[in-house]
């Protein structure tokens, strides 16, 4: 099927234009001949600049390929050597972690290690609404007056030059495992492990907090075969903890490339036993069955465990990964499962208005930045909206909740590929228009006083500008290849599951289908379209489009002309009690005629 009259200017109802990934013929040659696969897989791994010579190894990552030297990691060594002086003084050591997947998987990491070695550590996670991110002086007094000898910050610290120098001052070691990015000042620390700190030249930016973790549990191995530790009780074996390490790394969202492919391929495998009590609690909890999948982890198992930090308690979400007890799982899970629910109600009502708010701005197509606020918007579902803002214009976008009686607005942003979010809001904080801020590439969190929002949003456009004109990636969308209906199909889908995991960096296929007429169309669930498109040969294509039924699409779908139209989206295979099969989950519709 030709692939012209699907490209080239032409607008979707998204308002993108559809782009094919270039690939190399002689390219999709090699990697055929050194790897058998389908010429289908052999482009799409083409187009993703993967060479013969690089295919084997993409298609089996293992850890041992691509782990990285942990000392090439700065402070990666002081941080073992301060944690084991802990552990053999039997010094308290207390883990102070973020609220989400990836310092509760972080967390429960390094928890289980120092469980294994007797050392049972305190778990503390800050309230996100009364404490905010981060190590605070109060909480680390708190940790001190428990018993607290040495505190273990995971997913957070890097920037927290007040509090840990609080720390300093009331004689409190503090080792920092990071992996935000850093600017300015370097806060006070006994070690301090972040790949993204400056004069670190180890290439592991792309690390999740959880990835750093796991590397630790490898460098503390080390150093406890060089005290002896290990000659009367059993070194842990840091692949029982793999399943944590891929669930953090999958939920905060980093590039699936390098070493984070082969943790998150075989912390799937070991995830997949379902032997933690927590994981398979929350795995029944949501329904889960049959092996992980980046799908479950993401989507099912991930935002159960936020709950507990957006919209609950905190800590749940550790302590159900580090629980050994059954019925303790079993109970934290129910709990973090009725949470998401009640998480759910919130964002949709915050997500109406701030959608409402952003549909009346004026949106060009050099607009590089979505800024709406709101009084009493939820602290714990603003990240959650702005990244369906995001995806719904296909903007960077910032939500706001304001609190009306301090007059302080608390935000988080999500960004596009290209557009460095992260370092631009901590260029405001540093022009004194944030009371906080940072984050990374792709997601940002601030503080500000809600009178100064409309002169962020205008620093933000101006300092986003020439990126998100640069950001060509985030305003096409990217097609693997042009099918017809009548090669879709499970086998189809299977052959090309050998990609996986799929996920930031390594984007699951997308799939264009050319000049196809509408044959069936019906509203369900709450928002959902499901449809049928044919071919002028007969070839027939179903599928759903989530979420659109009340906008452009699905309105399409539901009400728009006849004639024929191009579509495009990603491929499910489905093997259930009614057989196998293969469907296209929608996102995005161009006129044809």
């Amino acid at each position: 099927m030709s692939a012209e009259p699907l490209f080239g200017v032409r607008q979707s109802l998204a308002g993108r234009t559809w782009r094919l990934k270039a690939a190399d013929d002689a390219a999709i040659q090699a990697i055929t001949r050194a790897t058998g696969v389908s010429d289908a897989l052999a482009r799409l791994m083409a187009a993703r600049g993967l060479t013969a010579d690089a295919a084997p190894a993409f298609l089996a990552p293992k850890l041992r390929d691509s782990f990285p030297d942990p000392t090439s990691l700065k402070g990666m060594d002081e941080a073992a050597v301060r944690i084991w002086d802990a552990v053999e003084a039997g010094d308290r050591i207390a883990l102070f972690a973020d609220y989400d997947v990836d310092g509760a998987t972080s967390a429960a990491q390094l928890g289980g290690w120092l469980r294994a070695l007797g050392a049972e550590p305190i778990i503390y996670v800050p309230d996100r609404i009364e404490e905010g991110y981060g190590p605070n002086a109060p909480a680390l007094k708190h940790l001190k007056e428990q018993g607290a000898r040495l505190v273990i910050t995971l997913d957070c610290g890097a920037a927290s030059v007040g509090p840990l120098t609080a720390a300093h001052k009331m004689d409190l070691p503090v080792v920092v495992i990071d992996h935000h990015l850093m600017d300015g000042e370097i806060p006070p620390a006994d070690a301090l492990v972040n790949p993204n700190q400056p004069g670190d030249a180890s290439g592991c930016g792309h690390l999740a907090a959880a990835g750093v973790t796991f590397v630790l549990l490898a460098a503390l191995n080390r150093e406890g075969r060089k005290r002896g530790a290990f000659k009367d009780q059993a070194e842990p074996n840091i692949l029982d903890f793999a399943d944590l390490a891929a669930l953090g790394t999958i939920c905060d969202v980093v590039p699936l490339t390098g070493v984070n492919r082969a943790i998150v391929t075989q912390g799937l495998k070991v995830m997949s036993a379902w032997t933690r009590p927590g994981m398979a609690a929350l795995a029944a909890a949501a329904g889960v069955t049959g092996p992980a999948s980046p799908y479950h982890a993401g989507f099912l198992l991930g935002p159960r465990i936020n709950a507990g930090g957006r919209v609950g308690q905190s800590d749940l979400g550790a302590r159900l990964m580090m629980t050994t007890d059954p019925a303790e799982a079993a109970h934290i899970a129910q709990t973090l499962d009725a949470l998401n629910a009640e998480r759910r109600a919130i964002e949709s009502d915050v997500l109406e208005q701030a959608q409402t708010q952003v549909e009346a701005q004026s949106i060009a197509d050099d607009t590089s930045i979505l800024v709406a606020s709101g009084d009493h918007w939820h602290p714990g579902v603003i990240g959650i909206v702005a990244g369906r803002i995001k995806e719904r214009f296909n903007r960077p976008a910032i939500v706001i909740g304001i609190d009306p009686e301090t007059g302080l607005g608390k935000g988080s942003g999500r960004s596009c590929a290209g557009v460095n979010l992260g370092g631009a809001v901590a260029a405001a904080r540093e022009a004194g228009l944030l009371e906080a801020g940072g984050g990374h590439a792709m997601a940002c969190g601030l503080t500000i006083q809600a009178s100064r929002i409309g002169e962020l949003t205008e620093f933000l456009s101006e300092t986003l500008k020439d990126e998100w004109a640069r950001a060509d990636e985030a305003r096409t969308y990217q097609v693997d290849a042009v099918v017809s209906p009548s090669a879709v199909s499970f086998e189809f889908c299977e052959a090309l599951s050998a990609a996986a995991p799929y996920g930031a960096g390594n984007p699951e296929p997308r799939f264009a289908f050319s000049s196809l007429r509408r044959s069936y169309a019906q509203r369900v669930g709450t928002d959902h379209v499901r449809f049928t498109f044919e071919s002028p040969g007969g070839g027939r294509l179903t599928g759903i489009s989530f979420r659109t039924a009340d906008g452009p699409m699905g309105q399409a779908l539901l009400n728009g002309p006849d004639g024929l139209w191009h579509v495009a989206g990603k491929l499910k295979a489905e093997d259930n009690r009614y057989g196998r099969k293969a469907e296209l989950h929608l996102e995005d519709l161009a006129k044809a005629d």
